[in-house]
Formats: C-alpha cells, structure tokens, sequence
C-alpha cells in the first residue's frame, strides 16, 4: 500500500465468530482497510470503540446483549468521527429506518459481494452515505411532521410502561426481546405497544422509534 494512502481502521461486529472471520479474511489489508478488533456482543463493541477508536464500525443489527442499534448510538455520541455501516440481513423498513435515525452512514445486506462491500467501505470512509436517498428522506419527512401532527389521543400521555416500551422498539429491539428485557409477556407487550400506537397515532415501530429520537 502506498504510503501516501490513509488506512481505514475497520471494527467488526457480529455475534457469529464464523461471520467475523469470512469478514476478516475478505477485508483486512485490502484497499487500506485494517480490521483492528472484532466484539460479538454490544457490551463489547462499547469496549471495542473505545479501545481500537476505529474510523468504521461493521455492525449486525442484531446483537445478543442488545440491539446493533441502540451500539451505534452509543458509539456515535461517545465517539462522533467514527462511523457506522449496518451490514444485515435484515431488509425491512424498520431496521433500515432505525439505522438511520441512530446516525449510521451505511446499511447494506450480508448478500453483497465482496468487491461492492470494499467499494462501500471505502466510500463512507471519505464521508460519502450509501444509505438509500428514498430511506433517508422517509425519516426527515417523519421528523419534520411530528410538530403539525394531532397530540395524544384525548391528550392522553404515555405510562411509565409505555414509554419505557417505546425507548426499548426504538433500540430496534423485538416484542420477545422486549418482554425478556422488561419481564412480560409477548401479550402484555403487544397490548402497551398497541396503546402506544393508538396514542401517537402511528402504524408501524419504525414511526415509533422516529418519535422516539425526535425527542432524544
């Protein structure tokens, strides 16, 4: 590598030792791009960032301890040069959403090839986004309506309950993982999320999480 070439000091995250080695043995020392640590849970990723202070982060969406996510936030706000790229595979709208409402610069899916995730790699490291434009504007529209929409239902605000839920589907976190988080049942969670839904006068988890960071 030329002298003259800045290296990308890489960080992987992913809760699968097989994941973080295909992922290694494909990245490292190619193009500039340095994996200089790995973590599988997001306690350790915390560890990891502030450990390695890597220019990328490599993160799964899905996390053991926790939400990729709710990491991302974190890293970000302790550590703001870094930057983020999701790499999933999760295509839903919601995990998409989220991603970008925690502030991460890429998300892209575990089917991509090589050579296309070096290439996006490399363009985040020069402060390029490879996050969808359509994604992207979803959420601005999102949190440029919340001032002009309706209040709470009947101005009714969120229990202590309801909004700990809320904080907990913005991490990205699942009803199961929510329920093990808070000790409920899926039921129980279902029903809060549900009041919550009623009361924001949302549809879906990715309005909620918008909501969510717009008051955070």
């Amino acid at each position: 590598m030329p002298a003259s070439k800045k290296q990308i000091r890489l960080l992987l995250v992913d809760d699968h030792a097989v994941v973080r080695v295909g992922l290694r043995t494909v990245l490292h020392d190619r193009h500039g791009i340095i994996v200089v640590g790995e973590a599988g849970t997001k306690a350790a990723a915390l560890r990891a960032a502030k450990r390695f202070l890597p220019d990328i982060v490599l993160m799964d969406v899905r996390l053991p301890d926790g939400s990729g996510v709710e990491a991302c936030r974190d890293i970000l706000t302790r550590h703001p040069t870094t930057r983020v790229i999701f790499l999933t595979s999760y295509a839903d709208d919601e995990s998409s959403l989220a991603a970008v409402l925690a502030g991460a610069q890429g998300y892209v899916l575990k089917d991509i090839d090589s050579t296309r995730l070096i290439r996006s790699i490399c363009a985040v490291s020069k402060g390029q986004s490879i996050l969808d434009p359509t994604l992207t504007q979803r959420a601005l529209d999102w949190i440029r309506a919340r001032p002009t929409q309706a209040g709470p239902v009947q101005g009714k605000s969120l229990s202590p309950q309801e909004e700990r839920v809320l904080a907990l589907v913005a991490e990205g976190l699942t009803n199961k993982e929510i329920g093990a988080a808070m000790q409920l049942s899926d039921k129980t969670v279902k029903n809060y999320l549900a009041n919550v839904f009623q009361k924001l006068h949302i549809s879906r988890r990715a309005q909620a999480a918008t909501f969510f960071a717009t008051r955070h």
